[in-house]
């Protein structure tokens, strides 16, 4: 039988990523995916009543607030949907016997560590996003034992959505002078990767139910991240590149984002 899943916040780039895989009829699978307005994960009475209505084995929670500047200034926004929204649905999840696929990242994580953090290494989130994104980790793993968890890092899509990616583009298009931290560390992460990953995961019938880490293989700083696009798109000869010294933001930031797989 063909499993039914439900993929929740389908306007983000994973969502949309997800969405043109299915198109292409690799994955014998029957997808649907719904918007924050079709299907607000914050209303547990919609989710309850969407659940009911419908037959659903698996959903792919790609559902978050995602503003880790903006997190700082309101958290208690970050918290109702990275928290109290994935409480309600792992409980509606539990309750409709449905195994749920959420996204996280690594800003669970201080950054402090030198090596790659791996899935038993000891979380430290060091701002509000990070925090909400853990909390949010915590009630699944409380309320319901069908559940992957997967973390990422530095999630981009070449397509979809507003990213760094798309952003270095745009500027470097525009001839603007790029000046790009290397104070951070990471596995900037396609989301065709993710998506292939996830849809396998249940295609695969896979039961080995937890936490997971995945991301790109290849780790770099921002600085490295921007020189390969530009030269993977012939930009570098449109702008210049300069390594920023002092890099601020208001949200504090992992150092060290790498992930071992």
């Amino acid at each position: 039988m063909i499993k039914r899943v439900l993929v929740t916040g389908s306007n983000g780039q994973l969502g949309k990523t997800i969405k043109e895989l299915y198109k292409s009829n690799i994955f014998s699978l029957d997808l649907f995916f719904v918007s924050k307005e079709e299907l607000d994960i914050t209303n547990k009475n919609q989710l309850q009543s969407f659940f009911r209505a419908k037959n659903i084995d698996y959903c792919i929670n790609c559902a978050a607030y995602t503003n880790v500047e903006q997190a700082e200034k309101t958290p208690e926004i970050a918290f109702e949907v990275n928290a109290e929204g994935v409480k309600y649905l792992a409980e509606t999840c539990k309750d409709f016997d449905v195994v749920l696929i959420h996204i996280s990242t690594d800003y669970v994580f201080d950054g402090e560590k030198t090596e790659p953090y791996t899935i038993k290494d000891k979380t430290n989130p060091i701002n509000e996003y990070g925090k909400s994104k853990l909390l949010g980790e915590n009630f699944i793993q409380d309320i319901l034992n069908k559940h992957f968890i997967i973390r990422t890092s530095w999630l981009y899509s070449k397509k979809y959505g507003n990213n760094f990616y798309k952003t270095i583009l745009k500027k470097a298009k525009s001839g603007e002078a790029l000046s790009i931290t290397a104070e951070q560390i990471g596995c900037p992460t396609n989301t065709e990767n993710l998506a292939n990953y996830i849809l396998n995961l249940i295609t695969n019938k896979s039961t080995d139910y937890g936490v997971k880490h995945f991301c790109d293989e290849k780790a770099m700083t921002w600085y490295d991240f921007a020189k390969k696009i530009l030269l993977e798109n012939d930009l570098s000869s449109h702008t210049s590149l300069v390594k920023a010294n002092n890099y601020r933001t208001f949200a504090k930031r992992p150092k060290n984002s790498i992930l071992l797989n």
